[in-house]
């Protein structure tokens, strides 16, 4: 429904309407993008620099916000290409930056920091999200890098995310609840750079799958004696594995020496979690 919705809505040429009433029919899209992040930018360090912990009803609505200005800038090629996944990461991503806030030192200097890099990866994502959409009607050269920056930027946000659940100290079953809501959309966005596929449900079987394996896991880390950060750190990791194993088995390379290498990822991050546990 939200998808016929969509179309309907981009069929009656109502956001070319809208555009031309404000003024922004000539803006190009790398402008669109560049306001956007600027907007969003400022509007995060405000709301977390003077509202602090009250603002997080501010992050959610800045996390929406992120998804508008995409639609804004991309419009014309959603017309040909639609798909939900393409609001998944702008919206994680957003919210990732804007809970984070919180864990930090509240120092001037640490949010600009946070702020600049906040900016860097937004700008970053709406051109990846332009490059998908527009490569699933013909083949972009920049497809490859846009798929590398995408999943390094979804591992920031989970790693992020998943610092923020555990800091919140809640028990298992919320825990648990939170961590499946993270996983399975940024699993399903992850999956759909590498098929383009503009349907959820080819690929909701295998971000299932994926975020079963996740939470099973998080039962165990449950339990360790570790800090939040050092089990985010490890989750990270877990993330990194069988996601970037998802991405080479569907590029059809999984060979021998590729396993090798994400298995050395896996000896490396558990014994970071070994070492930095307190086993008193």
């Amino acid at each position: 429904m939200f998808k016929e919705f969509i179309q309907t809505f981009l069929k009656g040429r109502r956001v070319e309407s809208v555009a031309r009433r404000v003024g922004l029919s000539g803006i190009t899209k790398r402008q669109r993008f560049a306001i956007g992040v600027i907007f969003l930018s400022l509007s995060l360090f405000i709301t977390e620099h003077f509202l602090g912990g009250s603002g997080i009803v501010g992050v959610f609505v800045l996390s929406a916000l992120a998804d508008i200005f995409l639609f804004w800038a991309i419009y014309k090629d959603l017309r040909e290409n639609f798909a939900p996944h393409n609001f998944i990461l702008p919206f994680f991503y957003t919210l990732a930056f804007g809970l984070f806030y919180l864990l930090v030192p509240a120092r001037l200097i640490t949010r600009f920091f946070m702020t600049s890099i906040y900016a860097l990866g937004l700008y970053s994502i709406f051109l990846s999200q332009n490059i998908f959409t527009v490569s699933a009607i013909r083949t972009i050269a920049l497809l490859s890098g846009a798929r590398t920056v995408s999943f390094v930027i979804t591992l920031v946000v989970y790693f992020f995310l998943t610092n923020v659940i555990f800091s919140f100290h809640l028990n298992i079953a919320i825990t648990l609840l939170l961590l499946f809501s993270t996983s399975l959309p940024l699993i399903l966005h992850s999956i759909w750079t590498y098929t383009l596929d503009k349907s959820l449900t080819h690929s909701i079987s295998w971000g299932l799958l994926l975020s079963l394996c996740i939470l099973e896991l998080t039962i165990l880390l449950w339990f360790w004696p570790s800090t939040p950060t050092v089990i985010a750190l490890f989750l990270t990791g877990f993330f990194y594995i069988i996601v970037g194993l998802s991405h080479i088995w569907l590029e059809k390379r999984l060979f021998k020496s590729v396993v090798l290498e994400y298995s050395w990822v896996a000896i490396v991050v558990f014994t970071v979690l070994v070492l930095f546990t307190s086993w008193t």
